[in-house]
């Protein structure tokens, strides 16, 4: 699948925008080949799977320039550096504790040329700064996700949300939300890409 399935969704990309979501596949391609960050038979939907999914964030808010993001857990670089090249004027620092998976990143950020995107190799766990959002792809419970970053999330905010924590997650998640049930607000991405791949995906937005 090419990096169309990208741009039908987001026809307002300039040039330089879509060069660099053009070069993600082959650069992911080749430090995959090394250092493995990516399922290597989730390759071939590399952009519907992983480009677009993180994408789903975008539509559901249009960061303003100054935000400040962390994506925990990160791995490859997602959520982060498909956002970062769709938010060119919002800092991204994507955490992430095991080193190889720090070391393509920058790799593939060196690659790009993005300048708003910092690697961190740390556990969520000695990571103290405050941020306005948190991001994450399926990362753990969402619970537990939760109790661990919700110190880091800044009070207030300046976007069209509060500040709080965007977590991408799939399947049935009435009980593995719990209490948090009625805080969390959760839009069903087959909604914004109707793929059959979205079909039990979701974005979960928890306010500060």
């Amino acid at each position: 699948m090419n990096p169309e399935v990208v741009f039908r969704y987001f026809p307002s990309l300039d040039p330089s925008q879509k060069e660099m979501i053009m070069r993600m596949k082959p650069l992911y391609t080749m430090w995959n080949s090394r250092i493995n960050v990516i399922s290597r038979k989730d390759m071939d939907n590399f952009y519907l799977h992983h480009v677009l999914h993180s994408l789903s964030l975008a539509k559901i808010i249009s960061f303003i320039p100054g935000t400040r993001i962390l994506d925990v857990g990160t791995g490859g670089g997602f959520p982060g550096i498909p956002l970062a090249i769709l938010f060119p004027e919002t800092q991204f620092t994507l955490l992430d504790s095991i080193g190889k998976k720090i070391r393509v990143i920058e790799e593939v950020v060196s690659e790009l040329g993005l300048n708003n995107v910092f690697p961190l190799k740390k556990r969520i766990e000695e990571e103290n700064d405050r941020y306005d959002f948190i991001v994450a792809r399926a990362v753990t419970d969402f619970r537990r996700f939760a109790g661990l970053t919700t110190r880091n999330v800044a009070a207030g905010g300046k976007n069209t949300l509060s500040n709080g924590i965007l977590y991408l997650k799939g399947g049935d998640l009435t009980e593995e939300l719990g209490a948090l049930v009625s805080k969390t607000r959760i839009w069903n991405i087959s909604d914004l890409f109707p793929d059959p791949f979205f079909e039990t995906k979701k974005i979960l937005y928890l306010p500060s």
